[in-house]
């Protein structure tokens, strides 16, 4: 029931209330007790069911309460100012302890479960305080609509049948049998603000003592680099987390395969983006033959129910949690792990329930997540991946992570808890190396800017647009000016006011009439699209197959067709492609000498393929990130290429797109500082947008001369 339902329900319940039982305190008394009951409880880290029932009674009742107060006494005396005054005692120790623990905060929502336990409580706190309470009518069953995660889940017939041919899962008591001591020094401390903080703050290389491998043999002849031999060797001795951050292009896919063969991590699920599936179901096959991979597509009614290795891409995942929770995983993989930044997506959600529901199986599960990008805004993109590999739940560390913490002798007070808490995390398994250090005869790359004039009616509309968006800044920035009430003469420029104008210009959208910085820059993505065209078609012809990327499809298809009036062959890597269409593409440009070009999106092939056959390729439109852009470099620059890599990114001067290249470039300091021990200082998150409008209006004023205009 709903707690608004649940109000309601009080006042039809409640038939009479009898004199207050003095000796009691009455009902404020109670809820009085029962909450400092609960902020003990938080305090000590106690995350116990009864708390929660406890904490949302007390809000409950005490809300009814104040109701009544106020609805008796139009006028109250000072019985009932007294009893207001208790009541926000009550309110103020509820709001500390939520911020203690937000989860809290979720059962005061409008949609919030009462339980039944809950109910009984109330009704029992009430008969305490000398309140009778009426008997709540029986309540007649509703059909509960299915989640949005369970409407469409499946369960394919060829899991059936090894569900049939295995009823019984082997029981397995490690999880119950391995605990770690309760916290205690540290308990009230709030640690993960800390932990995070202490990856902004530069240091050393962010990376695990690894063991030195006793082969670099795989299988087949195949061989490993020396730094992909020792992951392996980790997990062979024993490591079962890791955050397997080396930088793109150094073979995390075969690590992640062979360091779950050394673990005996059967079975295995691997999550990845759709893009990279059919790439995943081929390295299996290459790394780990005796170990089956099946590929998971649609309801799965074609996959092989008894395979060691399930892989499935993130937007099918919620249709088959239901049986994949029961299949017995002894390992999980989660490929471009940035993937589940956000801890409240339904994508993160299934990532982390099933990983949860694995913990609970075994103490030792595999749980490695494979990034090359760990941080794309900010420091918080850690958190969900540290979730996932069962280093900190909502609210806390936990488990290991928490016992180093204790076992420092550190708080957050102390000076050098940061650098103690930054090796703990890392030494839970954060493995980071980059190319410089373990690829020294990987080929140099570069980015190059091309400048291109857009002339015409395109040219002349794009000016036009940023000239009515600079008018809308400053007309924003003039009315802020304006509603100052101290009087204040502004001399010059006020920045932080630019930067508020920007912000509210950010997040405001875009109507028929007026344009925003997203827009803009996709109005001139369109038009330099031919030109990047032309480019690319000239590289082809003199330097060989070249990468096309772009962000939107009408881009791509401006260059499919410029690339078809000129001859030239091409390959055409899309999202809206099915996993063996993209692959058909992508064998294509590698494999047929004819196919010059592979038009990519930028979100659909900038992560987890391989395009080394090219050295060459052109960036028609730019990302919002220094991180999507480097994803996009690295299909191209990774083990195997032998060919110095440039990417060739196709700029509009003189508009809007000059400065926002500029800004990506700015952003590049987060996973080097954050992993790589750089000391460079770590830029705001996600603010290339933000930025681009500061300029915007900066120069708007400068040219106006400052001050406030007609």
């Amino acid at each position: 029931m709903a707690r608004g339902a649940q109000r309601q329900n009080g006042a039809r319940t409640r038939t009479r209330r009898q004199p207050r039982k003095n000796n009691d305190g009455g009902i404020i008394h109670l809820l009085a007790k029962v909450v400092r009951e609960v902020e003990a409880s938080v305090k000590q880290g106690l995350d116990l069911p009864s708390t929660r029932t406890k904490f949302q009674v007390v809000a409950l009742l005490m809300r009814e309460e104040r109701a009544r107060i106020k609805a008796a006494e139009t006028k109250p005396g000072a019985r009932g100012t007294e009893e207001l005054k208790r009541l926000d005692g009550i309110a103020t120790i509820l709001a500390t302890t939520a911020a203690r623990d937000p989860s809290l905060l979720g059962l005061l929502a409008d949609d919030a479960v009462v339980s039944d336990r809950a109910r009984a409580l109330r009704r029992e706190l009430l008969e305490s305080a000398g309140i009778e309470v009426a008997e709540e009518p029986a309540r007649r069953a509703e059909p509960v609509a299915p989640k949005a995660d369970t409407q469409r889940r499946v369960v394919p017939v060829s899991v059936e049948s090894r569900q049939l041919a295995n009823p019984f899962l082997e029981p397995d008591y490690s999880a119950v049998a391995k605990r770690t001591a309760a916290p205690r020094r540290l308990v009230g401390w709030e640690l993960i603000e800390p932990l995070m903080k202490s990856f902004t703050e530069g240091g050393a290389l962010s990376c695990m003592d690894l063991p030195d491998p006793a082969a670099t043999r795989a299988t087949r002849g195949l061989d490993l680099m020396p730094h992909q031999a020792r992951l392996v060797a980790a997990a062979a001795a024993g490591h079962r987390t890791f955050l397997l951050a080396d930088e793109p292009g150094l073979g995390k896919t075969a690590q992640a395969l062979l360091a779950a063969q050394a673990a005996h991590a059967y079975p295995l699920l691997v999550v990845v983006p759709n893009v990279v599936k059919m790439n995943w179901a081929r390295e299996a096959m290459l790394w780990t033959p005796n170990h089956p991979a099946t590929v998971v597509h649609g309801d799965g009614e074609r996959i092989d129910g008894f395979a060691d290795i399930i892989i499935v891409n993130y937007e099918v995942l919620d249709r088959h949690a239901g049986w994949l929770r029961d299949l017995g995983l002894r390992g999980m993989v989660v490929d471009e792990a940035h993937y589940i930044k956000n801890r409240k997506s339904q994508r993160s959600q299934n990532v982390l329930q099933l990983a949860e529901r694995i913990r609970t199986r075994i103490a030792d599960p595999l749980l490695i997540a494979l990034t090359g990008t760990p941080l794309i805004n900010d420091i918080e993109d850690f958190r969900a991946i540290w979730q996932f590999l069962g280093w900190v739940d909502e609210t806390k560390p936990v488990g290991e992570l928490m016992g180093a913490l204790e076992q420092s002798g550190l708080t957050p007070a102390d000076r050098g808890f940061s650098a103690a808490a930054r090796a703990a995390v890392v030494n839970r398994g954060i493995v980071r190396r980059r190319k410089v250090d373990v690829a020294a005869d990987l080929p140099a790359r570069r980015v190059a800017d091309v400048p291109v004039e857009i002339d015409g009616e395109a040219g002349r509309s794009i000016r036009a647009a940023e000239q009515s968006l600079a008018r809308r800044l400053l007309k924003r920035y003039d009315r802020a000016v304006a509603a100052r009430v101290s009087g204040e003469v502004l001399e010059g420029i006020d920045h932080a006011l630019v930067r508020q104008v920007a912000a509210q210009e950010r997040a405001s959208k875009a109507t028929k009439s007026n344009e925003n910085v997203f827009t803009m820059t996709r109005r001139i993505g369109a038009a330099k699209a031919g030109l990047a065209a032309d480019y690319a078609a000239q590289l082809a012809r003199s330097a060989g197959k070249v990468v096309f990327f772009a962000k939107h499809i009408d881009v791509m298809d401006t260059a499919e067709a410029t690339f078809a009036k000129q001859g030239i062959r091409y390959a055409s890597i899309r999202g809206d492609q099915t996993a063996s269409a993209r692959q058909k593409h992508i064998d294509a440009f590698t494999n047929d000498p004819e196919v010059s070009v592979a038009v990519c999106s930028l979100t659909a092939a900038g992560v987890g393929i391989n395009l080394q056959v090219a050295s060459n390729m052109v960036l028609a439109e730019l990302s919002w990130t220094h991180a999507e852009q480097t994803q996009a470099i690295d299909r191209i620059h990774r083990i195997g290429q032998a060919e110095p890599v440039t990417a060739w990114r196709i700029i509009a001067a003189q508009t809007l797109d000059t400065k926002i290249a500029e800004l990506i470039d700015s952003k590049a300091g987060l996973a080097a500082r954050a992993l790589d021990g750089n000391d460079e200082e770590i830029p705001d998150s996600a603010d290339v947008q933000l930025e681009a409008l500061v300029t915007l209006l900066e120069a708007a004023l400068e040219e106006r001369g400052f001050g406030q205009g007609s």
